[in-house]
């Protein structure tokens, strides 16, 4: 019985994360689908009598790019700019798009500096220990509250959802860096401790 439950559990850990990546994959690829909307109505319709699968994924990456190069000249540069300034002119619409832009500006930008850096934090209280992300320093009228020492802008994910938790301003004596890169860390958040970095990832000095 303990080889046969040794056997079964093992047989989980192979096939569990394998059936959960196909079953992220086919939702992604069938998101993607949708986006053939664009093309002729007599090409939908051969597409979806041969059963065409994954042509959306090349669809939206072309649209990318070609959106990518109009953006990166200066024809395409100016166009974005005025469409920025018209949609900052729409009330409800101006408060959302700015925070959106704001946040992907600083993740997807490749001077940001955000999930740059694990550190390791006491959290939610003194002698509990869990690991962050440093995505700035504080600012403007905050800084101003904060006295002379120098802060951190932090995130303190969730596990074994890192895409909620807290953002927090820690002191930077307060702030262990790790050596750890940001894709260990991460997943050494989901696996809620499970999955351990490197042995060579060790917390660097203060």
């Amino acid at each position: 019985m303990h080889a046969l439950r040794k056997w079964l559990l093992s047989g989980l850990l192979v096939i569990v994360p394998l059936f959960i990546t196909l079953a992220v994959l086919k939702w992604i690829i069938d998101t993607l689908d949708q986006t053939l909307w664009v093309l002729p109505a007599s090409w939908q319709v051969w597409l979806a009598e041969h059963n065409v699968r994954g042509l959306g994924v090349l669809l939206t990456l072309a649209i990318l790019l070609v959106v990518g190069a109009v953006a990166s000249n200066f024809i395409g540069k100016r166009l974005l700019g005025w469409g920025d300034a018209v949609v900052r002119r729409i009330p409800v619409v101006r408060s959302i798009y700015s925070s959106v832009k704001q946040v992907s500006d600083t993740l997807f930008s490749e001077n940001g500096n955000a999930f740059r850096t694990a550190v390791l934090v006491q959290w939610p209280r003194e002698n509990v220990w869990t690991i962050a992300f440093v995505t700035g320093a504080p600012g403007g009228e905050v800084m101003g509250h904060l006295g002379g020492e120098e802060y951190l802008s932090v995130y303190v994910p969730t596990t074994p959802n890192p895409t909620g938790g807290y953002f927090v301003m820690l002191k930077r004596s307060d702030c262990i860096e790790l050596k750890m890169s940001v894709d260990e860390a991460l997943k050494y958040i989901v696996s809620m401790g499970v999955v351990a970095p490197s042995a060579t990832a060790l917390p660097a000095t203060r």
